[in-house]
């Protein structure tokens, strides 16, 4: 479903971010992508959906070479790709609800679709009582939640979490991983970036350690080694 061939970036300043990297990715798979800060995770997950563009290689999404891709045909994967990242990104202006359905009226759906959609997803992550809160209403772990189902509610085939537990306290991380895990469990491939040690070893499947821009163990079902 992903391939990386032979994949590095180097940035403007000679910082070499990823080096050489061959690294492929199956429908369905949950893989987490650990290592150091500055190890290089977040430029490959980055280049995934051409918000970083590789200096050497090419990357597929299914069979398509994301860097032979016009705009507009970038901006139609985009939409088979959600994404998390640490600090939630929710606008607070904007209740629970509007953060989700302004995902949804962004790719075109319809008010029907929306206000079916946004109470379903807010369900699978257990927030459907926050609905009509405000995001400075909701603890760090609630937020991330609702990020989460934005991410999801247009049914990616992808999810990337890009160190989504780093501004949690333990419990609300754990809690956070358990909804990746039911994510994936119904079908999306999840990709999930950490250098948080206990996450991992409690997803205990597949890992990628990465350390100064190369891939140097790739574990079936691993723990986080370094």
């Amino acid at each position: 479903m992903i391939y990386y061939d032979k994949v590095t970036k180097i940035y403007e300043d000679g910082a070499h971010a990823v080096e050489d990297i061959t690294l492929g990715i199956d429908a369905g798979e949950f893989v987490s992508i650990v290592g150091h800060s500055g190890a290089g995770k977040t430029t490959l997950l980055k280049m995934l959906f051409a918000e970083v563009r590789p200096t050497e290689g090419s990357i597929f999404f299914g069979s398509r070479d994301i860097g032979s891709l016009s705009n507009q045909e970038l901006l139609r994967m985009r939409r088979n790709i959600g994404t998390i990242f640490q600090d939630f990104r929710l606008i607070p202006t904007k209740t629970v609800y509007e953060n989700i359905a302004f995902a949804l009226e962004v790719a075109g759906k319809s008010d029907e679709d929306i206000k079916a959609d946004v109470p379903h997803v807010l369900e699978l992550v257990g927030l459907f009582h926050k609905i009509w809160n405000f995001p400075n209403q909701l603890s760090g772990g609630e937020q991330q939640r609702v990020a989460i189902a934005r991410a999801i509610v247009n049914q990616p085939d992808v999810l990337i979490a890009d160190e989504p537990t780093g501004n949690l306290d333990p419990i609300n991380a754990h809690d956070v991983v358990e909804i990746l895990k039911k994510i994936n469990d119904l079908g999306t491939t999840v990709l999930l970036a950490t250098h948080n040690k206990s996450i991992v070893d409690t997803v205990k499947r597949r890992v990628v350690t990465m350390d100064q821009g190369s891939i140097i163990r790739d574990d079936k079902s691993g723990k986080y080694v370094l």
